[in-house]
């Protein structure tokens, strides 16, 4: 395994070319508030073979949401809209990280539910806790072969 640094801003992943595959997990949402996203999707798109793989997890909105107002969820037309803008096509969807419990409205958006149950003082965690994960999308995508 080899770690490398990255600037968010200006990412390179490594060789164009040279990768089969990339999986990220629960970053587009900072990497759009950030204004980071489109540069991370070229990145993607650079560092993958023709025919390469990119998976993305992500807590899922029910609907768009402007950059302002992301508090972890983000709509899958967002995301398809990004990978699709960087050249990627959508090949697949799965249902495996969902959640019908969540109901995206939390105090403290999804920083509110587990792993990280940042749940205001006063309120019982255990409410958070019965909810589970947050409703999360799993979308793959492939980098054209030609």
């Amino acid at each position: 395994m080899r770690i490398i640094e990255v600037d968010p801003a200006a990412p390179v992943y490594g060789e164009p070319g040279s990768a089969d595959a990339v999986l990220t997990f629960r970053n587009l949402h900072g990497w759009m508030r950030n204004g980071q996203a489109d540069e991370q999707m070229a990145a993607f798109f650079a560092v993958l073979r023709p025919g390469g793989l990119l998976g993305i997890e992500q807590h899922r909105a029910l609907a768009d949401v402007p950059v302002e107002e992301i508090d972890g969820y983000v709509s899958e037309a967002q995301v398809i809209a990004l990978a699709e803008a960087a050249g990627f096509v959508l090949e697949a969807r799965s249902e495996i990280n969902a959640n019908p419990r969540d109901d995206r409205d939390h105090p403290n958006g999804v920083w509110t539910l587990p792993p990280t149950l940042n749940v205001p003082e006063g309120e019982d965690p255990a409410v958070y806790r019965a909810i589970g994960e947050s409703d999360r999308m799993t979308l793959r995508f492939r980098k054209p072969k030609a």
